[in-house]
């Protein structure tokens, strides 16, 4: 697989947040916030090393991951062929999400009052529909999709799980997104959310699964 040109979007965005960290190292306390409450406001300090220079690490290392699937993958063909039309894009917009939230800390750090919800929620959002989006468009495989054991047994099952998938993940999307509107119930709402999605398409996969070996 050759180096695409778009991959310099993306390690441009991390770049950037290493080139931030050394930045404000110096000019920032040694205490800065690192955590937020349900209401998006501060309840913990971390040092200034783990606060500006975590998440950028973090995010290289993810990153450097997100290239070497597609190598190690055991349904190789599967993985590249959907790497190569809808990866990118998922890659772009998980650091585009951590972007987001490095933003609302370093605003934090230097003293702005901000409320950590009106980042965190539309960046959940935006995070959640391309993954429904890009569901529709995955073939078998151990690293990208719904991974039960039913869908990793069967083509048809993984298959139908996944289109249903999408539908519910985009439509999480445009939930979270609405939960500003009632921002004190937002992460109850994404908790809520998330687990009975999870849940309704574990036990989905197995009855498909059922309905195939019958």
């Amino acid at each position: 697989m050759k180096f695409d040109k778009k991959e310099l979007i993306i390690i441009t965005l991390i770049l950037t947040m290493f080139i931030v960290a050394f930045y404000f190292y110096p000019r920032v306390p040694d205490q800065v916030p690192t955590h937020w409450n349900a209401k998006g406001e501060v309840d913990d300090y971390s040092s200034k090393f783990i606060g500006l220079f975590l998440m950028p690490i973090i995010m290289a290392g993810i990153y450097l991951l997100f290239l070497i699937i597609p190598k190690i993958a055991v349904f190789r063909k599967n993985v590249e062929e959907f790497y190569d039309k809808y990866f990118f894009g998922f890659k772009l917009v998980f650091v585009l999400f951590f972007a987001v939230i490095y933003t609302a800390m370093i605003l934090a750090t230097l003293g702005y009052k901000i409320k950590m919800t009106y980042f965190v929620i539309p960046a959940i959002s935006m995070l959640f529909f391309y993954i429904g989006y890009m569901l529709q468009f995955a073939k078998r495989n151990y690293f990208i999709g719904i991974r039960t054991p039913w869908t990793l047994s069967n083509d048809e099952v993984w298959e139908k799980t996944h289109k249903l998938g999408s539908k519910l993940f985009m439509f999480k999307g445009v939930i979270i997104l609405s939960s500003l509107f009632f921002e004190e119930y937002a992460i109850l709402l994404l908790i809520v959310l998330v687990a009975a999605s999870v849940t309704f398409l574990f036990v989905y996969s197995f009855l498909e699964y059922k309905k195939v070996e019958k």
